[in-house]
């Protein structure tokens, strides 16, 4: 599987349209592929519906982390549970998700910084981590000795990676073989309802009838969303990654301070990432929805880079429509796969910083550099929730970053919220209620 995905090749998945299903799925990313999966194991007949291809968005385009350090609070349960279902997954497909536990490490240049992970620990540790405070002996040891002023860490060993642009094709045939519908390239241009109620979706190729739809839109469910009635604040911002050729393996477990994110390949080399560096193409949903994000900005915990306008076809460009017939051509087809081209100075500055701390790689060579747009909500956690006003629609988008390596749980989790069954987990922290009902909004934690 070469990457980026292109929309240019053969297409894999091209199930022929039924006329009704028990669920349709929205997007083909991890967590709509995952909910196909989990859900087609307890007996529903599902249809995938991608408007581009399968994973060819953020799903492949993520770092590839499985962790459960630095995670809110509520999230932790279920970050543990999809550590589980990643490794019987890839046992399922005979090691090909890339799964491996490598550890995740966050590292302090201060003080500061290592109180802020021993605040976390001390209100994630009764949950069950395995994360535990290092010192900077400790740390320096674990990371290989690297030329860097850290002066400790938090690290949590059993947290995990995997190869995000194999992983997710991979278990769209997993899904396929065990009897998932997925038909790529044809997008969803609205829902069809009675009194309220989902009865079928509107695909650009025909209807198929439903009672229950899951959407698993990514950067793109707000609109879907906004459509249809229903506002929430969610925005998208660009993030760039690289991948290393195969270099001399100086350190073997995934971590992250404040310049850059790397780990550990399965070929052999790295990606690395800017840390918490993103950029945000300003459009109207951006305007809109300013003061949710005020608090977050002025916090100071993101550097994110404010940028000219959204590109055409973006879901936030000024040009994009808002609203749409069901006749009428969606933003959907018009962007098959959001491809944003990477910045080529974080690029550059990704290759030297690895050269400084590891000066014994030599120099760094890029096999291949890309960016994806991360969907992103004002309190930093996802939307796991049906929609009141559409009974019938379940919400699971604005993962902030954080969706593959939590995608099989939430997956299974919006399967059974499909089927009325209890997820087995407190969702009250994923409502999607908490943005009108004048909750005020606690922000997950920025490790």
């Amino acid at each position: 599987m070469s990457f980026p995905i292109q929309d240019d090749g053969p297409v894999e998945h091209m199930s022929t349209l039924p006329q009704d299903v028990d669920l349709v799925v929205i997007g083909g990313g991890v967590i709509g592929i995952c909910t196909a999966l989990y859900a087609v194991r307890q007996g529903m007949s599902v249809l995938v519906l991608e408007k581009g291809r399968v994973a060819a968005e953020q799903s492949s385009r993520n770092w590839g982390w499985i962790r459960v350090q630095g995670r809110d609070l509520a999230e932790i349960p279920i970050a543990l549970e999809a550590q589980d279902l990643w490794q019987a997954l890839d046992r399922t497909c005979e090691g090909r998700l890339g799964v491996r536990t490598v550890g995740v490490t966050y590292l302090a240049r201060t003080g500061k910084e290592m109180a802020g992970f021993a605040g976390w620990l001390k209100q994630a540790a009764p949950l069950g981590v395995s994360s535990k405070l290092l010192t900077d002996k400790e740390t320096s040891a674990l990371l290989g000795e690297p030329k860097a002023p850290w002066v400790g860490a938090l690290h949590t060993p059993t947290d995990m990676k995997g190869e995000p642009w194999v992983a997710v094709p991979e278990l769209a045939r997993l899904a396929a073989s065990e009897g998932a519908l997925i038909r790529e390239r044809c997008a969803v241009r609205g829902l069809r309802r009675s009194d309220g109620r989902v009865t079928g979706v509107v695909t650009e190729e025909g209807v198929v009838a439903t009672r229950r739809v899951v959407l698993a839109g990514g950067a793109w469910s707000s609109l879907f969303l906004r459509r249809h009635g229903v506002d929430i604040p969610q925005l998208s911002v660009k993030s760039t990654v690289m991948a290393t050729a195969p270099l001399p393996q100086v350190v073997n477990t995934a971590a992250v301070d404040y310049r850059m994110a790397f780990r550990p390949r399965a070929d052999g080399g790295y990606t690395l990432a800017p840390a918490a560096f993103a950029e945000l193409f300003v459009g109207p949903d951006a305007v809109r929805h300013l003061r949710r994000y005020l608090p977050l900005a002025l916090s100071g915990e993101f550097d994110v880079k404010l940028r000219g306008p959204a590109p055409r076809g973006y879901p936030d460009a000024i040009g994009t429509a808002r609203h749409w017939a069901d006749g009428e051509q969606s933003p959907f087809e018009r962007m098959r796969i959001l491809n944003p081209p990477p910045n080529h100075s974080k690029i550059k500055d990704l290759k030297g910083d690895f050269e400084a701390i590891y000066p014994q790689v030599g120099g760094v060579d890029s096999t291949a550099e890309w960016a994806g747009m991360i969907d992103v909500l004002p309190d930093v956690v996802p939307v796991v929730d049906e929609e009141p006003s559409i009974p019938g629609l379940i919400v699971v988008t604005g993962m902030c970053g954080h969706g593959f390596g939590i995608g099989p749980a939430f997956g299974r989790i919006a399967a059974d919220l499909a089927a009325g069954k209890d997820t087995g987990h407190d969702l009250s922290r994923f409502r999607i209620m908490r943005f009108r009902d004048g909750t005020k909004l606690q922000s997950g934690p920025n490790l």
